[in-house]
């Protein structure tokens, strides 16, 4: 998984009737664009580290094409 400043970040719950959560990634901390991740979470603005899991999807500069964690 890779992601770069400006995509967008979605983790879904891995409970039924959790909320989804976005936001977008403000840095990559890993290398080649790898996580860890600073996310500005829309629901709060605040600014996080997101080691992604398996709930999570990147939706790469706005585009429809996304990439999940393997």
């Amino acid at each position: 998984m890779s992601a770069a400043p400006g995509d967008r970040v979605v983790v879904h719950s891995t409970k039924v009737g959790g909320h989804t959560r976005d936001g977008e990634v403000v840095a990559a901390r890993g290398e080649d664009g790898g996580p860890p991740y600073v996310v500005r979470w829309s629901d709060t603005g605040v600014e996080s580290l997101l080691f992604p899991g398996p709930d999570t999807v990147i939706h790469h500069g706005g585009t429809e094409h996304a990439t999940t964690q393997d």
